[in-house]
């Protein structure tokens, strides 16, 4: 059985984006950028939702032919392009480099946490919020930033039932930036 991770940089107010969508307060350092690179190299399957895989998808399939492309943003290109993707949507028809999911979110997510394989991500609120709901997420991992953004797309969605969960790790990278990994509570 796979499990599922949801892990977002996030404002100390807990917005994964400011207002209007606003992400510069996230600028990683190399360190973290590393971290993330890692995480997509060990991830056997990203769940996109739509708005974070349109982002995603018009950037990082062709980020390592840009001219003043870094070292560390070609190797994150390669990985991101050969991690395995499935897009949940009911407003596309069509993607590119993923599978695409048109129907009941939950019991695909769900089919795919009982198959083998590797560790799966979830990416984007919305998705990460209809799985959190339906108790699918096994690991949460907050990369929280140094700042106050007021508003936005909250990382964590309105739950109907408390969830107790067990710190698993910690870790500090520049600038203040503080990584925490929750598992759920047997």
């Amino acid at each position: 059985m796979r499990t599922l991770t949801y892990a977002m940089n996030l404002s100390v107010d807990g917005y994964i984006t400011a207002p209007g969508g606003d992400l510069d307060w996230s600028a990683p350092s190399d360190e973290l950028f590393r971290f993330w690179s890692d995480r997509v190299a060990a991830t056997g399957l990203s769940l996109y939702g739509r708005r974070l895989w349109e982002e995603m998808s018009s950037h990082w399939p062709t980020a390592d032919q840009q001219p003043g492309a870094t070292p560390a943003e070609i190797q994150f290109a390669h990985r991101w392009r050969d991690m395995p993707k499935v897009v949940f949507s009911s407003t596309i028809s069509a993607v590119q480099g993923a599978r695409l999911v048109t129907r009941d979110a939950v019991a695909e997510i769900a089919r795919l946490k009982a198959e083998d394989g590797g560790p799966m991500d979830v990416a984007g609120a919305g998705l990460a919020a209809t799985a959190m709901r339906a108790g699918l997420i096994d690991e949460y991992v907050t990369v929280t930033h140094p700042v106050l953004v007021g508003g936005g797309t909250p990382f964590f969605a309105t739950l109907d039932d408390r969830v107790d969960l067990d710190l698993v790790e910690t870790r500090t990278f520049p600038g203040g930036v503080v990584l925490h990994r929750y598992g759920n509570r047997p």
